[in-house]
């Protein structure tokens, strides 16, 4: 089992998203996703940028994965997806059933981020007729899911890969949290989302940590940590456990998930993988 690195989920100026590539360029990382996952109007990183980031992390030696948004509103929005998947050199990974249909169409290979609603054997069977080439596991089904899932599959295995560290991303909404919580209009955010790089912390009445708001996307407040599950996951054929980056330190993390450990006060959780409520934490 390999590990890959996720898309950045958070809008960060574009000159620390340029660091923050540099570093993964330099890193032992086999597999990386790069592109704008969550909402079109951060444009701090255009696809321009994106797809020269991955250029360089090509010539690195690195495997790249164009990601694409998750939630397709507008056509502008459509027009830019086309050009995205019709690169002309990467792989991309559809989060909408949009990017699906217009990889189909143009004869192209993919991959399914965690977005689509992969709920079982027969679904991703279909997909693989498509062109799907690997599937990440939606967030909130277990490892008995899994193991089920990977038997059914037919007739030629597709890859798999788990999301197995960071926030996890629950759902997203055509509203935008963060521009509310400023008081703004969705249409005139000012990207304000670049002002929180973690996401703005929702907590209950009783001050315990519930979500991250991360402009339209909800997140979970605790980190996913299934590190401890790995010889699990290779016994059962995952061939990718995903790193989804919030920091610096997430590169290192993803560099060698055997040694790195979190923050020891990091709120963790991974009641999903268990088949228990997904903010549980099973020891």
């Amino acid at each position: 089992m390999k590990t890959s690195l996720g898309p950045l989920l958070y809008c960060w100026p574009k000159a620390q998203v340029i660091e923050f590539y540099q570093a993964v360029a330099n890193s032992d990382i086999p597999l990386v996703y790069v592109g704008e996952t969550v909402c079109s109007r951060r444009r701090e990183v255009k696809f321009s940028d994106y797809l020269q980031i991955a250029k360089e992390l090509t010539a690195s030696g690195k495997q790249v994965v164009i990601s694409t948004l998750a939630l397709i509103e507008a056509q502008s929005e459509f027009s830019e997806l086309k050009k995205q998947v019709d690169n002309g050199e990467f792989i991309i990974e559809a989060n909408d059933m949009g990017a699906v249909e217009v990889a189909r169409s143009h004869g192209l290979p993919f991959v399914c981020g965690p977005s689509i609603n992969n709920y079982n054997a027969a679904t991703l069977n279909k997909l693989a007729t498509w062109g799907m080439q690997r599937f990440v596991m939606p967030l909130e089904l277990s490892q008995q899911w899994l193991v089920s899932v990977v038997d059914a599959l037919t007739p030629k295995r597709v890859e798999v890969e788990v999301f197995g560290h960071g926030y996890m991303p629950l759902a997203h909404s055509a509203r935008c949290f963060s521009a509310r919580h400023m008081g703004l209009a969705k249409d005139k955010c000012q990207t304000v989302c670049i002002q929180h790089p973690k996401g703005l912390l929702a907590q209950t009445q009783e001050a315990q940590p519930l979500l991250r708001l991360n402009g339209i996307q909800t997140q979970s407040a605790s980190l996913c940590d299934l590190r401890d599950q790995q010889a699990i996951m290779q016994g059962l054929g995952v061939d990718y456990f995903r790193v989804s980056p919030s920091a610096m330190a997430s590169i290192e993390i993803a560099n060698d998930i055997s040694k790195v450990t979190d923050n020891a006060d990091a709120l963790k959780c991974n009641g999903y993988w268990h088949q228990q409520a997904g903010l549980n934490m099973q020891s």
